[in-house]
């Protein structure tokens, strides 16, 4: 009696795990599904960029992925057009951070984050500067052709304070675990490390950042969709 019990409950479980195998099967960055190559938020986040998908990056300068996938997803971005509005924002796992964050945010608002994007990666990646504190930072831009007292007085100011507070609020709403991570519309986020995961193996990096482009675009798509029907 216990056997013939346990016969229907066993049969629901192959039949479950069925289910999966041929929903994994089926997945793939060309055709993404959710809880595989990409994750939906329980709370979708407000997003400000007007008839355009918002896409953000969550990143970290000395993040050795992040400086991989950064010339795929410059290209990404560039091949978008008006579709979306690109942001980034750096994020703070530590306090150690912190003088990074600043970085990016002075060099945005002279201007110049995007132009010294790919210089500052390669100058800690490849060149193997330490930036990293308040001290190598200004003495890096300081080279760098940069109007030096101005982007001082932009880094130390109180603007700030309150920048590196919003980026820090913005990382644990869309509860960023690592980077890179790409956010699409306040509701969707990949990385290459969860496209890797549903790929299943290790995957060199350069294939990885493919496959996480073809996933955004999936996700651009699908965001575009949601406005449509919606109107």
């Amino acid at each position: 009696m216990r056997l013939i019990r346990f016969i229907p409950r066993l049969l629901a479980t192959l039949g479950l795990g069925l289910g999966l195998t041929m929903a994994s099967a089926i997945a793939s960055p060309a055709a993404p599904q959710s809880g595989a190559e990409y994750r939906t938020l329980e709370r979708a986040q407000p997003t400000d960029s007007g008839n355009k998908i918002e896409v953000t990056e969550f990143f970290w300068y000395s993040c050795p992925h992040c400086f991989v996938f950064e010339p795929t997803l410059a290209e990404w971005v560039k091949k978008q057009g008006d579709k979306i509005e690109f942001k980034r924002v750096p994020i703070n796992f530590r306090e150690s951070f912190i003088p990074q964050q600043k970085l990016y945010y002075a060099l945005e608002a002279m201007g110049k984050s995007e132009e010294m994007q790919r210089k500052i990666f390669n100058a800690i990646h490849v060149e193997r500067q330490a930036i990293d504190t308040d001290a190598s930072i200004l003495d890096f831009v300081g080279k760098q052709g940069i109007d030096k007292q101005k982007f001082t007085a932009t880094y130390n100011s109180f603007g700030m304070q309150s920048k590196v507070k919003r980026a820090l609020v913005l990382q644990e709403a869309y509860k960023i675990d690592g980077v890179p991570t790409i956010a699409i519309d306040g509701k969707y986020i990949t990385s290459p490390s969860i496209v890797g995961t549903a790929m299943g193996g290790r995957q060199p990096e350069p294939v990885l950042a493919a496959s996480t482009v073809q996933v955004m675009d999936a996700l651009v798509a699908k965001a575009l969709a949601e406005r449509a029907a919606k109107k």
